[in-house]
């Protein structure tokens, strides 16, 4: 097949953030089954295209919200009102729908379009919609802002949140009811766009990196406790958060914990053991530097990559059941607990073992080639239904933008506040 994967940012030669790592898992594992795949994207300051691939960059984009001053962060902010769309899509507004259309008559025939994520695919759902799509969901975008809404600091925040939750809605609706097939990353999300859909949707298992490296040779550990993240992501800082004043007063002085990852607005903390370092030259060679490693997601959908990165490392662990999202069988060396006296009383045994001469490390060989048969298969799985119409009963639909007036959270047989028309386009 000849398959052209839209995305808003494209797959990259040295994968990073989670995004990147299972955009890089799609690209490879569509390869590894022979496909041809056109890349449509934006790519990232500082990162270089993913090799081997007929890469169509739009130009170069800085999506992270803590990267960029305020004067883009309201630029965006204007468009996104403006244009009544999400604020994710409005980042992708430095292209027009004209230039999107030609990019797509040019790549003809193609066999049908993978359609990664709302950003790039909500800004221009119309133009991509004229062909079979695929819908790839990182995560129930919604029910994620929805969350970050519930917790935000202020009353501004917690209604751009409000906001840009009610458009996502309507944007997931409107691509997951078109799409051939949808592929979550996780269980949960199969379910996260209504039963009506579901039928359609699988869960993609992912690796980290397609052929896994030789672990290298053990040290001694320069940390008790090691913890890696992006945290200005909201979904994160909400775990990072629950760790550091829950679960960390409970835990020895003597414990040491290396924190890792730009952290803006850095908590104050009492416990000594407690070191924030920033930005690390190689994330993999810090995590094998902890003894332990907590994985302490509290919400927010989708899978965690940083947790299946660990599985394959083979390093012990204790995490959160949100922190297992779309991750079949346990390792051995996890532990589970959600409550913070559980998860202190765990990490501490688990510490105490490490420094007893007990390391706990496992092959993650077993771990990484299960994830890479059964994402395969998915995949195979998907693409056939490009070749027979999408499952979608009754008419089509197009959503109309409007403003919100009340949020809800979404049912899973009726999304709240649309307003729809049989046979429309989206506006």
């Amino acid at each position: 097949m000849h398959l052209v994967f839209v995305s808003s940012l494209v797959p990259v030669e040295n994968p990073s953030s989670g995004f990147d790592i299972a955009n890089r898992a799609v690209l490879d594992g569509l390869r590894a089954l022979g496909h041809r795949v056109s890349v449509i994207g934006y790519l990232q300051p500082g990162q270089n295209p993913a090799a081997g691939g007929d890469m169509h960059v739009l130009g170069e984009l800085e999506v992270t919200n803590a990267k960029v001053g305020t004067a883009t962060k309201l630029r965006w902010l204007a468009t996104a009102f403006l244009k009544r769309t999400t604020l994710s899509s409005a980042k992708m507004l430095t292209v027009d729908g004209e230039h999107i259309e030609t990019l797509l008559q040019g790549l003809l025939p193609f066999d049908g379009i993978l359609l990664n994520s709302v950003q790039l695919p909500g800004a221009f759902a119309g133009v991509f919609q004229k062909h079979p799509t695929i819908y790839i969901a990182h995560n129930v975008e919604a029910d994620s802002a929805l969350e970050n809404a519930a917790t935000a600091s202020g009353r501004l925040e917690r209604l751009l949140f409000k906001r840009e939750a009610h458009y996502l809605e309507q944007v997931e609706r409107q691509l997951t009811q078109a799409a051939s097939a949808i592929w979550t990353f996780a269980e949960a999300d199969r379910f996260g766009f209504g039963y009506t859909v579901s039928d359609r949707a699988a869960v993609l298992p992912l690796v980290t990196r397609w052929d896994l490296p030789v672990t290298s040779v053990e040290k001694l550990p320069e940390y008790d406790l090691a913890l890696i993240g992006t945290w200005s992501w909201q979904a994160n800082r909400i775990g990072l958060d629950w760790f550091l004043s829950k679960v960390v007063p409970l835990l020895p002085a003597d414990m040491s914990i290396g924190i890792a990852g730009q952290l803006p607005d850095a908590p104050a903390i009492t416990h000594p053991g407690v070191h924030f370092l920033g930005r690390v030259p190689d994330a993999r060679a810090f995590v094998e530097a902890g003894a332990v490693v907590p994985l302490i997601s509290r919400g927010g959908t989708g899978v965690q990559l940083k947790t299946i990165e660990i599985f394959e490392l083979g390093m012990p662990s204790v995490a959160t059941n949100a922190s297992l999202r779309g991750i079949g069988e346990l390792p051995g060396n996890c532990a589970v607990a959600d409550d913070p006296a559980d998860f202190a009383r765990l990490l501490t045994e688990k510490v105490a073992q490490v420094r007893a001469g007990n390391r706990q490390r496992l092959s993650g060989a077993a771990f990484h080639q299960a994830q890479k048969s059964r994402l395969l298969a998915t995949l195979e799985r998907g693409l056939s239904r490009f070749a027979r119409p999408a499952a979608v009963s009754g008419p089509t639909f197009a959503v109309e933008l409007a403003e919100p007036s009340s949020m809800n959270k979404k049912s899973a047989s009726a999304p709240y506040g649309f307003a729809v028309h049989e046979g429309g386009k989206s506006r």
